[in-house]
């Protein structure tokens, strides 16, 4: 593969998966400012935020059904094409919810257009990520699989940073024109995000990995049924091992931001802006660790962070609790920018490297998705749960982090470092020309 074709594969694996993450996170900014008041409208206005990022939680628990639904396809047809269904989805279910009435308008159809909508994105999220992070890796050269895979992981970040910055822009309007037409413009001109994705997907061919399956034969009639029959344990290794990946990542960008301003006294700018900074750096870094990694190992570089992760979850709490805007910046910078950069940099690559060509869509996807639903959607609530059954205490809460740290650790244990083994076989290739 020359470089053109090379640059091509990893510009439409890393927009992809930046705009699947871009819509998917935007529903979650609108819903607690636009979404509790434009369609789960209730007296009490509580209930009408709770019933928005309930709708928001739905889609973590639809993801494994799309990670099952359209791994299937990838696994069957082809890694491309599944893409471009994916996507597909997502903008249509994205660009939908710019369009729909509100209650006032239709009443109770409202919400129920607005759930359903969200569904489809949890469908289209569920089965984009596998197809974007194979599309990187099994086109990689076998020496650069860690940097290529760890292209797709930037999405999330990008993603994230482009839905903020979207909705910042238009919350710079009067309150009014924000709440009547505003904040439904990112999701209309997310259409023309969709179609510049669509356009680079289009020129490019079959992952290589996957022409060898359908050369040899091998092709599975049920991908979920072999995964689940013959590589259940690499399952469990992988939602174990997403485990400390996505719960930290909720409670420094999520619960933070109500953390710090319900319970230790910042503005919302304040926390956002910690948040941002924080995203940044970790988009910086995600590529280098992915680099790192060809060198070093994934394995190495995943137990690292988690350990780190581990060590730092009390220190972050003690010193957002300073109440300095400085300290809470710092922290919020070292948990999601810098200890949790390597971690979600070499997941992606690791799990592809467990499972064999045939049904690797199914089984990353099922791991990684069941990870999520398990523990990302449900990282805030429980924190917040722990908080208010202890008092405000964080103690509670660092311990969770340490919890999930001591999962992931166990899950990894198992893992052989494909990383490291291909480090070692090129020092003994080069000390056997010398």
């Amino acid at each position: 593969m020359n470089k053109k074709q090379t640059q091509r594969v990893l510009i439409a694996s890393l927009v992809g998966s930046s705009i699947e993450w871009f819509d998917y996170f935007l529903y979650g900014t609108v819903a607690a400012l636009v979404f509790n008041q434009l369609f789960f409208v209730n007296e009490d206005p509580t209930v009408g935020l709770l019933l928005a990022y309930a709708s928001f939680a739905l889609a973590f628990f639809i993801r494994p059904f799309g990670g099952v639904v359209f791994s299937h396809i990838g696994d069957r047809i082809g890694r491309k094409k599944t893409l471009v269904l994916t996507l597909s989805l997502m903008g249509i279910a994205t660009f939908g919810m710019g369009l729909l009435p509100t209650y006032q308008a239709i009443g109770v159809w409202a919400p129920i257009l607005l759930i359903t909508l969200r569904l489809i994105q949890g469908l289209g999220i569920g089965g984009e990520w596998g197809g974007a992070l194979l599309l990187a890796v099994e086109y990689a050269p076998e020496d650069k699989k860690g940097l290529f895979g760890s292209i797709p992981q930037m999405g999330v970040t990008i993603g994230m940073l482009m839905g903020t910055i979207a909705l910042w822009i238009m919350t710079l309007l009067p309150d009014d024109s924000f709440m009547t037409w505003g904040w439904r413009v990112p999701f209309i001109l997310s259409a023309f995000l969709v179609i510049f994705g669509l356009w680079i997907r289009k020129g490019i061919d079959e992952t290589p990995a996957f022409k060898k399956v359908q050369e040899s034969g091998e092709i599975p009639k049920l991908p979920i049924v072999d995964t689940l029959k013959y590589h259940w344990r690499e399952v469990l290794i992988a939602i174990g091992a997403k485990v400390v990946e996505t719960a930290p990542f909720y409670i420094f960008s999520t619960f933070i931001v109500s953390y710090a301003t319900t319970n230790l006294g910042f503005d919302r700018t304040e926390a956002l802006t910690a948040v941002m900074v924080a995203t940044v750096v970790t988009t910086i870094l995600i590529p280098i660790m992915g680099n790192l990694s060809d060198k070093v190992g994934r394995k190495k570089l995943y137990v690292t962070g988690t350990i780190a992760m581990a060590l730092f979850a009390f220190p972050y709490f003690w010193m957002i609790q300073q109440g300095s805007v400085a300290l809470l910046v710092l922290a919020t910078v070292i948990g999601l920018g810098i200890i949790w950069a390597p971690i979600t940099a070499v997941l992606g690559t690791m799990f592809s490297e467990i499972f064999e060509a045939k049904v690797r869509y199914t089984g990353i996807s099922l791991g990684y998705q069941i990870g999520a639903a398990v523990a990302g959607g449900t990282a805030p609530l429980v924190a917040t749960a722990l908080l208010a059954e202890f008092n405000n205490s964080y103690i509670p809460v660092a311990l969770y982090i340490v919890f999930t740290s001591l999962i992931s650790l166990v899950a990894i244990w198992a893992v052989k470092d494909k990383g490291q083994q291909r480090a070692g076989q090129k020092i003994i290739v080069k000390g056997s020309r010398v």
